[in-house]
């Protein structure tokens, strides 16, 4: 069994910076994919950041330029640093990742979701 255990979410006051992390845990081989999806009251979930496992990129256009999304393959944690945070940010944040599980298979696996609040 694999899970995901997020961190870092809380109140942020517009403007300002957090960052999130999430670890990958279990009968883990490798993660082809990580990455970040976020879901605000009455909308529909959507993609912040993703990472693969060489280091490519790719970023959703309303956190472009302010975002970066990083892993650490050593310890199966990828990270999200947000800057200049602004009310629309405010969301659930939700760590995604494509396993391959010690049965030989890919699982995608979601975390629990972290709460960030940008508010004054």
């Amino acid at each position: 069994q694999v899970q995901l255990v997020e961190s870092g979410g809380g109140l942020v006051q517009p403007g300002g910076s957090l960052r999130l992390s999430c670890a990958a845990a279990g009968s883990i081989l490798w993660i082809r994919q990580m990455g970040w999806y976020r879901q605000a009251p009455g909308k529909q979930r959507e993609l912040v950041a993703v990472i693969t496992s060489n280091g490519s990129t790719n970023y959703a256009d309303p956190v472009k330029g302010r975002s970066t999304i990083s892993r650490d393959n050593a310890k199966n944690t990828v990270y999200l640093q947000m800057n200049n945070l602004t009310p629309e940010d405010t969301a659930v944040y939700l760590c995604n990742a494509d396993i391959l599980t010690v049965r030989g298979m890919f699982s995608e696996v979601w975390g629990q979701g972290t709460l960030v609040t940008v508010s004054s």
